[in-house]
């Protein structure tokens, strides 16, 4: 992740220019988390305990939340941190570590919603053959299968933000590392980023709907991101 640099830090601004607000900010954002993190782990419990619902839909509704827990922990932490802290400052390797795991979660929860969809759509279309389709070995790999293209998806990306030359200031307006306001900092085009994500993004996409055995499935797999994918030849055009 070397590169020419001359940031070792970044300042993360957040609600500094809130002055006393952010202590009601703190306050709100700690009931927040722990309102996120109770939440999650009552419906872990109560899908382990409760064995009427051990079900694939529940399965995923589970692994959901655990995956949304962490995503929580990645951000909110070092932000009621910096909201009492006068130094808000972290390192380029923290920087780069908060956003891999950030990305990872992030694209893991949206592959998860996708194949929660995908469980709904088999129980009510191909009833007599849903056993099949969603047994646990079938759930558990694309439960596996959510995880490891979300985190590769980040090990891809997250170098190539962090490579870019990063040579004039380095106050990051936001709350955490995010993408774009770390791309903003760089002293080089920065649109190659984004449409590598874009390109790798429908990279997956692709290699799934392939995946689908019927052409009908397929077409309509393929119209749904049509409108996006136009949008996304007009910007890049």
């Amino acid at each position: 992740m070397a590169n020419s640099s001359s940031i070792t830090e970044f300042l993360l601004l957040g609600f500094s220019s809130l002055g006393e607000l952010q202590l009601v900010l703190f306050a709100v954002f700690l009931c927040l988390y722990l309102i996120i993190l109770s939440g999650n782990i009552i419906i872990i419990s109560v899908i382990h305990l409760d064995h009427s619902l051990h079900t694939p839909m529940y399965f995923f509704l589970g692994i959901l939340s655990i995956s949304e827990i962490f995503y929580t922990i990645v951000i909110l932490p070092k932000m009621l941190i910096n909201l009492f802290s006068v130094l808000r400052t972290l390192s380029f390797v923290s920087c780069a570590t908060q956003m891999f795991f950030f990305v990872g979660f992030a694209v893991t929860n949206c592959l998860l919603l996708g194949v929660m969809g995908y469980d709904r759509y088999a129980a009510i279309c191909q009833p007599l053959q849903y056993a099949i389709l969603m047994s646990w070995r079938v759930c558990g790999q694309l439960v596996a299968t959510c995880i490891i293209s979300g985190f590769l998806i980040s090990l891809v990306g997250t170098p190539l933000v962090f490579s870019l030359p990063f040579c004039g200031s380095n106050k990051v307006n936001h709350y955490f590392c995010d993408i774009s306001p770390v791309i903003r900092l760089a002293c080089a085009d920065s649109y190659i980023v984004p449409l590598i994500f874009i390109c790798i993004s429908y990279g997956f996409i692709v290699h799934t709907i392939l995946k689908i055995p019927s052409a009908e499935g397929k077409q309509k797999a393929f119209s749904t991101c049509a409108s996006h994918l136009i949008v996304v030849i007009v910007h890049y055009g």
